[in-house]
């Protein structure tokens, strides 16, 4: 056991190393069962940011990727990178990421052994057979990156398949639609439905006669309202008759699937909670499956999400969260029931079945995320835990327990009376100790979307601060999924102000609670968590210092210049332009600039397509021309969240220092240095009366 010494916090000297903790996991998602084989995607920083497909053969795989099948033991810690043998599908130069809604997902899709994935290169799609080579079944678009694909659908005989096409021009927004490919690249892809602004999720019948989907149209957001619609398959691949049958402006319909029996089944937040339905009649009327306050459903973000999935015998596993905490349930005659598992988290959802085997991604508070196969018949009938197996984990390092910051989630009381989430790392190092009297520093996180929610999980860049000394808390304000569609609705028409509420009350509650120093805390956030950062700091004089990861710092310009998916969110968020103009230069950070003085970190990828890159270059100038203490970061190659090893750490890098200028601690690493303009002297270090409250200094 080390032996624990006193630091300041933040100064703490921690082994998660930012170049550690920016190569040290992987990507997981997209799991499928292809006859015996699990297949998954695996997202590597350290190869550039690409997507990797690979495959695990239990009749015995060979290639790299880890020591040979072994069943892992639930709640272990110390478990290798992989527990089985997963060589790469693709080859080193392939990278399976689609482009389409910018955000991509359902990039890629398999059967007996053949794998079609879109490549992110030329976004053409591309059909891999066992033991062959990539070869193209979609012509070259005419413009670079212009015909995007995504939400492959296969046909039972691996003829063709259905799936999602955005087509750019060099005139106007993209047109998305849903078209049929065929397999041989014989013949150029037809479009199947067309005429509303997006579509997802073509799933085909079990017989091979109706194909299911959904769609929707502007302002309206995939979680605000989807249609669901219903077609018959005609000989060529084609759709006709089509009718829709459930869904409109109101409801948001989430997964079309077909039970093995042919019953269409979906997700629908009708009653104000996502819950499962089932349409007996093919459309005509439905029923529910579940009726829980609770969501069984996610924020459409990406493709290729799954919250349930059917098993052998009627019954259907689902993915259902509630109060912030994941379980993993089975419904059969008798009920809703939750398998002894040690998951509280199921990133994604990406849960995939083959009847007989579930396969998903899963973490729990003191697990990183992992690919995990489970049989849930393995403990009936006496009722024991069913077996689990850990294929692959996230995290290629063996992490010390005393490291693990345990979470702690938190109601709180908010602005206008009511209540919101969030979930507290302390700081926990077996190392180290806070000084006598000192109390840490705090590190507020508002998440993306901004729908978004924060689990009471396991997260390697959460530990990279708490091992260091900072405490964290990861704020699921207003808006955020996970508790039903009022909650997420509080931030229609209130974006800027809701979520920066939440924020500031979350570290007010720390605060009072006696667990962090209130003159040291700090906001970050990327994305849409970015502006709430950049809104706190500017409109409140709660936090000390802002780190903005490709933040919105003008909402009128994004609203002009973000991409198709989300041309028109701000209708909701914010109101519709022009009415609302007067409302949206309100609430843009960059027009109150001599509102703004706390030091701020601005951190940006140069081929941002949703957050342009103007963005922070115009918020960098004002800050300058203000002279508030400032640091801004751009990124050659990133885009909308960052991907490569060499950008990771430099950010994590640049935090750590940002956060010793302003908080006035040396931090135990060696860092590059870092430049803040503007700053004048950075703060003393506190000497508060008060200790740190007992289990909280790590």
């Amino acid at each position: 056991m080390p032996t624990t010494r006193p630091f300041p916090y933040g100064a703490w000297p921690s082994p998660l190393a930012a170049e550690l903790t920016a190569a040290g996991s992987v990507g997981l998602g997209e799991p499928r069962l292809d006859g015996g084989s699990v297949l998954w995607a695996e997202l590597r920083p350290s190869e550039g940011g690409r997507t990797c497909i690979v495959r695990h053969d239990p009749a015995g795989a060979t290639g790299s990727g880890g020591g040979g099948v072994a069943a892992s033991r639930p709640g272990r810690s110390d478990a290798p990178p992989g527990d089985v043998t997963a060589p790469d599908v693709l080859p080193p130069d392939a990278n399976a990421r689609t482009l389409v809604h910018e955000y991509g997902g359902g990039a890629w899709t398999s059967r007996d052994g053949t794998v079609v994935y879109a490549d992110f290169a030329d976004q053409r799609l591309y059909r891999l057979d066992p033991a062959g080579r990539p070869l193209p079944i979609t012509p070259a678009p005419a413009i670079e990156q212009g015909d995007r694909y995504a939400d492959l659908e296969l046909d039972l005989d691996g003829s063709r398949l259905w799936c999602v096409r955005e087509r750019h021009s060099h005139a106007g927004e993209p047109a998305n639609e849903l078209v049929v490919v065929d397999l041989d690249g014989s013949t150029p892809p037809r479009t199947v439905a067309a005429g509303h602004d997006f579509f997802a999720c073509p799933r085909l019948s079990p017989d091979r006669t109706r194909l299911a989907w959904i769609s929707w149209d502007h302002p309206r957001m995939p979680w605000d309202g989807t249609e669901l619609w219903l077609g018959r398959v005609t000989g060529d691949g084609g759709v006709a008759d089509a009718r829709r049958v459930a869904g409109g402006p109101r409801e948001s319909i989430f997964q079309p699937s077909w039970s093995p029996e042919g019953v269409l089944h979906f997700v629908s937040d009708r009653t104000g909670w996502w819950n499962l339905y089932r349409s007996p009649g093919d459309g005509d009327g439905d029923e529910p499956v579940t009726e829980l306050p609770a969501e069984l459903g996610a924020p459409q973000w990406v493709f290729g999400q799954s919250t349930y999935a059917f098993l052998d015998g009627g019954r259907v596993a689902c993915v259902v969260n509630q109060g912030g905490v994941q379980r993993l349930g089975v419904i059969d005659r008798g009920g809703l029931r939750y398998p002894e598992l040690p998951f509280t988290d199921f990133p994604g959802p990406y849960l995939a079945s083959d009847g007989r085997r579930l396969v998903c991604v899963a973490a729990s508070h003191r697990e990183p995320v992992a690919v995990v196969l489970i049989e849930p018949d393995r403990g009936e009938p006496d009722g024991g835990e069913p077996g689990v197996r850990v294929l692959r984990r996230s995290l290629s390092i063996e992490l010390d327990r005393g490291l693990i910051s345990e979470p702690e989630p938190l109601e709180f009381p908010t602005a206008g009376g009511g209540s919101a989430f969030a979930v507290y790392y302390p700081p926990a190092n077996p190392a180290a100790a806070g000084m006598l009297g000192e109390r840490p520093p705090l590190l507020v996180n508002g998440h993306g979307g901004p729908t978004a929610q924060t689990p009471a999980s396991f997260s390697l860049k959460t530990l990279f601060w708490t091992s260091r000394g900072f405490a964290v808390v990861h704020v699921n304000y207003g808006g955020s999924t996970g508790y039903g569609r009022a909650y997420r609705e509080r931030l229609q028409g209130a974006w800027g102000e809701v979520d920066v509420q939440d924020c500031v009350a979350a570290a007010r509650h720390l605060a009072a609670q006696g667990y962090v120093d209130p003159e040291r805390i700090a906001i970050r956030g990327g994305s849409a968590g970015g502006y709430t950062a950049l809104c706190a700091l500017t409109f409140t004089d709660v936090f000390a210092a802002g780190v903005s990861y490709y933040g919105v710092a003008d909402a009128t310009a994004l609203a002009a210049e973000t991409h198709k998916f989300e041309s028109r969110y701000l209708d909701g968020l914010i109101g519709p332009l022009p009415e609302a103009a007067d409302r949206y230069r309100e609430r843009s950070p960059i027009h109150h600039t001599d509102r703004l003085a706390s030091p701020l970190l601005l951190l940006q990828g140069l081929e941002d397509r949703i957050v342009p890159p103007s963005q922070a270059a115009k918020m960098a100038a004002a800050l300058q021309a203000r002279g508030v203490p400032f640091a801004y970061l751009t990124f050659e190659g990133e885009q909308h969240g960052f991907r490569r090893v060499g950008t990771i750490r430099r950010c994590l890098e640049a935090e750590l220092a940002f956060h010793g200028h302003v908080f006035g601690f040396e931090p135990a690493d060696e860092l590059p240095p870092l430049e803040l303009q503007g700053l004048r002297e950075p703060a003393a270090p506190p000497g508060r009366p008060a200790a740190a409250p007992p289990g909280r200094s790590g």
